[in-house]
């Protein structure tokens, strides 16, 4: 998947729907019109809910405000006793990707499987239709709905809410996915009434971030150096691309919602954050960034944990079905259960 950017000021071909110029265009993915209207390409297909996960995971669709169509696919394994919730956000550089996607669904279900833990995928507005905050807000929304689940257990969420142990909850994601993850438990620990979780009686026990997506203006080494294979999903062009579609207008990618170090580790330090599991691909351009952020955090003093998978690129564990990712993404379903259940 080749990243292909374009300068709005620049006359390119026509689109064969009618739409006229195309102004940004991520080859394979999305294609933005200088009309407005934007194209996603069905390179991934979306999988019913019903489609039967492996490892005896039930899987269903629920909507959380029908006003903005947030909603969120539930995996729940048959499993005994109370279990975490990981509430997880799927990548996409915040304007692709979907909880249907077939990757996510077999990952998830997977992981729900392997971890023994609830899932809670979250399907939240994408770029460049609504543009950063839209999906942190969709994030927060979400945690807002799953308090009300636990404090008035309605009969048609009983299913599902009678098997999470609500004083153990998680919120994860990879990629975009991992970036939203953190904007919203930030939000959480910036926030509280009387000295409360604004979430209470939810407990957020951890963070999982996996191959997190985050830039700046400066490059980093891997940003400019690591070769990427063609199939790659994520080169430095479509990275540019995409923060040039989510962020708000006007912005450069030192925006806070890009770089959460721009400002230096004052804000970091005052936040009150949960551990946090952060997991680096190897060949991925994200990885000097992501080593950095680790860094950070461990720095403002925050429990920070970091795993480094070798040898694969940015989403292979939902992308690559090769003999040597699977080695590599069972490393990863040991270490994610580890850190839930610790």
């Amino acid at each position: 998947m080749t990243a292909v950017s374009f300068d709005p000021r620049i006359n390119l071909p026509m689109g064969k729907n009618g739409h006229g110029v195309i102004i940004e265009e991520i080859e394979g993915l999305i294609r933005v019109y200088k009309d407005g209207h934007v194209e996603r390409l069905p390179i991934i297909p979306n999988v019913s809910c019903f489609v039967t996960p492996a490892h005896g995971v039930a899987a269903q669709d629920l909507t959380i405000d029908k006003f903005t169509n947030l909603w969120a696919r539930i995996y729940v394994p048959s499993c005994p006793g109370k279990l975490p919730l990981l509430v997880y956000f799927h990548g996409g550089g915040f304007c692709v990707g979907s909880a249907a996607w077939s990757c996510y669904h077999e990952f998830l279900a997977n992981l729900a499987s392997r971890a023994a833990c609830v899932v809670l995928s979250i399907n939240y507005r994408l770029a460049p239709e609504n543009r950063l905050p839209a999906a942190y807000d969709d994030g927060t929304r979400a945690l807002t709905w799953v308090k009300q689940q636990a404090l008035n257990v309605s009969p048609e969420h009983k299913w599902w809410s009678s098997q999470c142990n609500f004083s153990s909850v998680f919120l994860a994601g990879d990629s975009a996915g991992a970036n939203i993850a953190y904007a919203v438990a930030a939000r959480l620990g910036s926030t509280t009434s009387n000295g409360e979780s604004i979430i209470s009686p939810l407990s957020l026990r951890g963070m999982i971030l996996i191959q997190p997506f985050f830039g700046g203006e400066a490059r980093t080494s891997s940003e400019k150096n690591m070769i990427q294979p063609v199939n790659s999903p994520l080169t430095l062009s479509a990275s540019d691309a995409y923060w040039r579609l989510s962020l708000p207008l006007g912005s450069n990618r030192d925006h806070p919602f890009c770089n959460p170090l721009a400002s230096g580790f004052g804000k970091l330090r005052d936040l009150r954050l949960p551990s946090v599991m952060v997991c680096i691909s190897e060949m991925d351009i994200l990885k000097d960034r992501n080593l950095e952020f680790c860094t950070a955090l461990a720095s403002a003093g925050k429990k920070v944990e970091k795993v480094t998978y070798k040898g694969v690129g940015h989403a292979f564990q939902i992308l690559e079905n090769s003999s040597f990712c699977q080695i590599r993404i069972q490393e990863m379903m040991s270490h994610l259960k580890a850190f839930i259940n610790q």
